[in-house]
């Protein structure tokens, strides 16, 4: 799974600014000068966070029911929702070097193209990770 959404409890911090944190995963929570930033960097750390569950083999913690989620006076709940492959896009733009075989007359008919191999199998690869 790629695609989650997440409870997240806002506290009131000064004037305009909140802090988030996710009562479901430990160790994720963020801050931001605004509400529209508090939920952009929400969105970043949630994303961030179940990024490295995925990547460490680790069991994804199903999300709370609101009305389970103890609050402070003046917090409140607003689900955030993030796409980790997203998130991969954005962030893992190292090149990783591959060597794959193909038949000889596949070589010859993508190379008389002018083929991009490095383009198409990126291509092909997308494709099958987002169907």
């Amino acid at each position: 799974m790629n695609q989650y959404s997440y409870p997240a409890i806002f506290t009131p911090e000064g004037e305009e600014g909140y802090s988030v944190r996710f009562p479901d995963l430990e160790g994720c929570y963020t801050c931001g000068g605004s509400m529209t930033e508090a939920l952009m960097m929400g969105e970043d750390v949630l994303a961030f966070t179940l990024y490295d569950y995925e990547r460490e083999n680790r069991q994804v913690p199903f999300p709370s029911k609101p009305s389970s989620v103890s609050l402070k006076e003046g917090e409140f709940i607003n689900y955030i929702a993030c796409d980790t492959i997203e998130y991969r896009k954005r962030q893992n733009k190292k090149m990783v070097k591959k060597t794959l075989t193909i038949p000889e007359w596949l070589n010859e008919a993508a190379t008389i193209r002018n083929l991009n191999f490095s383009q198409v199998l990126q291509e092909a690869l997308l494709e099958k990770i987002e169907s």
